[in-house]
């Protein structure tokens, strides 16, 4: 006989919702994959409606579409599915949009079969060898990459406005899509992008090539040309250690004009926030290539000692935190 419990008996939901995470991911990887997401682009659909278009069983089409809608990223009314705003404007395929599928491509073919060395990651606190024996093009890490980064630029331009500003320097960044999406929302904005490695003029819309000027020079070790009212360190701190971090962000305290702003667009941990997709990424660097998701607080140390003033931190939304300061 059962002894009588007093307590109620603890909810396990939110470990199987954490534990089945790798089969919501290969079901939107799949889904991705057989272009379901487009396949609904011109509007609902039944279940073998779906099924014909995208050309699988319907059996496959019925599954992957419940997961969809049970993740959000599709509903189910009146016997028909349709793309939620999300994977409408993502993975849709649609001319207009930023399209992600490529991201997606990328964490399924290269992230996803690398996070299986994780545990040995996290024993080491160092990368795990890539598996040679997975053969991958290499346009899947670049265009993957570049995916998620546009829409890391894209959703800085949505939340912080760069109306205020005339000219802004991106050093050592990872994509000038970030001082492009700056420059659509600002004609009067000039933006200089400065990387040590070269960049392809292609890759700057042809509409703002005229107010965005590439320079191949390392920000770390050669002069910055140019005063500028905002400085924008992206994607930057995760790559170097304390010191580098350091000089960055003295380098961009010397050419910003007195009572100018600093953008410092990365991950971050803060697990007073809830915000999980910062330890999240914070895994996928360890794992990856063994750089560094650094807390906030440490960051927020950084830019005491080297002459700014932090004024307030915006998590961007599947993104990363900017963290915005004043020259001081």
């Amino acid at each position: 006989m059962s002894p009588t419990r007093t307590t109620p008996v603890p909810d396990p939901s939110p470990i199987v919702s954490v534990a089945t995470g790798f089969m919501a991911a290969k079901q939107l990887f799949a889904a991705s994959e057989v272009g379901l997401f487009a396949a609904l682009a011109d509007g609902p659909l039944t279940a073998a409606e779906l099924a014909r278009r995208a050309g699988i069983p319907e059996r496959s089409a019925r599954v992957l579409a419940d997961a969809m809608t049970g993740l959000g990223l599709l509903a189910f009314e009146e016997g028909r599915y349709r793309n939620e705003a999300a994977a409408g404007a993502y993975l849709a395929g649609g001319k207009d949009g930023l399209d992600l599928r490529a991201f997606l491509t990328f964490w399924d073919a290269i992230s996803y079969p690398h996070w299986r060395s994780y545990t040995s990651s996290v024993r080491a606190a160092a990368p795990s060898p890539f598996d040679t024996t997975i053969s991958v093009a290499p346009a899947v890490f670049r265009d993957g990459v570049g995916a998620y980064n546009a829409l890391h630029a894209l959703m800085l331009a949505e939340h912080y406005d760069f109306g205020a500003h005339t000219r802004i320097a991106d050093l050592a960044g990872l994509s000038v899509e970030f001082v492009v999406q700056a420059a659509a929302r600002n004609p009067r904005l000039r933006a200089t992008f400065v990387t040590p490695q070269e960049t392809d003029p292609e890759s700057v819309d042809e509409r703002y090539r005229d107010r965005v000027e590439l320079r191949t020079a390392d920000p770390l070790t050669e002069p910055v040309e140019g005063t500028y009212d905002l400085v924008l360190l992206e994607h930057v701190a995760h790559r170097f250690d304390a010191d580098d971090n350091r000089a960055f962000l003295r380098r961009a305290r010397e050419i910003v004009e007195p009572g100018g702003r600093l953008l410092l667009v990365d991950f971050f941990l803060d697990p007073s926030d809830g915000r999980g997709i910062d330890p999240l990424l914070a895994g996928e660097y360890l794992v990856v290539d063994g750089t560094v998701v650094y807390p906030e607080d440490v960051a927020r140390g950084w830019l005491a000692e080297t002459g700014w003033r932090w004024l307030e931190t915006r998590p961007l939304p599947g993104s990363p935190r900017a963290l915005i300061a004043e020259a001081v």
